[in-house]
Order: C-alpha cells, then sequence, then structure tokens
C-alpha cells in the first residue's frame, strides 16, 4: 500500500505534536516524496484486518484562505517552468474535450483578481452536491454534463476548465473542518481544492464551499486526484470503516 496521510511539508513547522501513521497490525513503513513533494508512506500490508490511523495538533493562523483581488493571469509565455504541467490535462481533467466549452463560455471573463472564479464556480454553484451520486471514476466531463458530484468532482471540473483558458491550476487534498461556519449534519471527511497561479504565487480556490475559510490543512498537491489518493491497494482491499476528524481546540501556547 501507498499512503498519502501526512501533513503537507509547508506545515510541518506549525505541528505542535509528531505527525506519525500508526498501523495494527504494526509493520514496517518506509517514507519517500513523489515527484510534486508529496511526502508518502509504503507499507506492505498483512492478510486480514489493518487499522491504519494518524493524529496530530496543528497550530493554525485562525484567518481565512487569503484573498488577492489585484492578481493578474501570466501569460503562458511568463508562466515559471515550474508551473507549466498545471497546464496540462489529466486522467479526471479532460481539457482536450472540454477546450471549445470552456472557451464559449469564459472567453470575456475578467483576467484580473480571481476573475477564474467564475470558470471555477459557474457550474459548481448551480451542481447538486451530495455523497450518493461521489464515484471513484467520475470526470470533469461527467461532471460537467450530470451536475451532480461531491467536492473531488467540483474541483476537477473547475480545474480543467481554468487550464483551458491557460490558467495553471493544481490539485489539493487536506483538511477542512467547520471553525467560522455552522457545522454539517453529515460526518465530516476530507477536502478537495485547487490552488491556482496568478500574480507570481499560488491562491487557494474552493469550488465546494466558494468562500474563504478558516482552518485549512494541506496534506498533498498534484495534476488531479489520482496523484494525491490517500490510499492505493497493489491488491485485493475492501475498506471496512472510515472516520476523519477536524476539531478546534484552545491554543496551548495562549
Amino acid at each position: 500500500m501507498i499512503l498519502n496521510l501526512n501533513v503537507h511539508f509547508s506545515r510541518v513547522s506549525d505541528l505542535l505534536q509528531p505527525d506519525h501513521i500508526r498501523v495494527h497490525p504494526s509493520v514496517p513503513i518506509v517514507g519517500y516524496r513523489d515527484a510534486f513533494g508529496n511526502w508518502c508512506s509504503r507499507l506492505a500490508a498483512p492478510a486480514g484486518e489493518l487499522r491504519i490511523s494518524t493524529d496530530r495538533i496543528i497550530e493554525d493562523s485562525g484567518l481565512t484562505d487569503v484573498v488577492d483581488p489585484l492578481a493578474v493571469q501570466h501569460p503562458v509565455e511568463e508562466l515559471p517552468a515550474e508551473s507549466l504541467v498545471f497546464l496540462l490535462g489529466s486522467h479526471y481533467c479532460e481539457t482536450d474535450r472540454l477546450s471549445e466549452t470552456a472557451w464559449s463560455l469564459f472567453e470575456t471573463s475578467p483576467q484580473v483578481g480571481h476573475g477564474c472564479r467564475r470558470p471555477a464556480t459557474s457550474y459548481t454553484s448551480t451542481s447538486c452536491f451530495g455523497y450518493e451520486h461521489a464515484r471513484p471514476t467520475k470526470t470533469a466531463l461527467e461532471a460537467f454534463h450530470e451536475r451532480t458530484g461531491v467536492c473531488r468532482d467540483f474541483t476537477h471540473l473547475a480545474i480543467t476548465f481554468c487550464r483551458c483558458m491557460n490558467i495553471p491550476v493544481r490539485y489539493c487534498t487536506g483538511y477542512l473542518g467547520d471553525i467560522g461556519v455552522p457545522p454539517a449534519a453529515a460526518p465530516m471527511d476530507f477536502s478537495a481544492w485547487m490552488e491556482v497561479y496568478r500574480g507570481g504565487r499560488w491562491h487557494v480556490l474552493d469550488p465546494r464551499n466558494n468562500a474563504p475559510r478558516i482552518g485549512r490543512v494541506l496534506i498533498a498537491q498534484g495534476r488531479d486526484a489520482a496523484y494525491v489518493a490517500l490510499s492505493n491497494a497493489f491488491g485485493p482491499a475492501d475498506m471496512a470503516g472510515f472516520n476523519v476528524w477536524t476539531d478546534e481546540i484552545p491554543s496551548p501556547l495562549a
């Protein structure tokens, strides 16, 4: 198995306790960094039931996602080399099949600030969110036609539209609790969002929630969900249970 469950290296300095993965029964775990810098864990799972868990306390600023209204879109020829891979189509983001649609819908969108918010949210804001609509094979094109999905599907569709408009975008997965918003009735889950390159830096955009949020904790970044899967099993495996928690606690430094 390959696991992608550790906090992203950009947040390691915020950890207030070790970020260890625990498995039962105990087996050796080997860590490595993938092509995007994400920390991955590799293990050989024994036959039978295997429990994987991790828990940590992380310090957060308590501020919402940064929004820069003056961030401009770069011409492709001025983009840094490391951002170019995030212009390309990928397994779940079929830019070749949605390019004509994107340009017909968003060619006149503003090219400053979060003008990319329009292609990022126009269709997701009118789509129906629900876990009953989720399936692991759903692509951006299918989400576009079905107008249903979960945060992963909304993010894939928004990424595809932005890439079609020559805006580099990377897929992100991590934790997002209910700090500063009414608690949801559904159980907590991992969350998907995206980062858009404009104005010389990466900006967080959340096609699922369409609003800046507090307490976003990044785990991994990649071209789409296939690159940041929380777990990959190379052999038959069934998930017997799944539980995620993200709770606000008083700062121990206060």
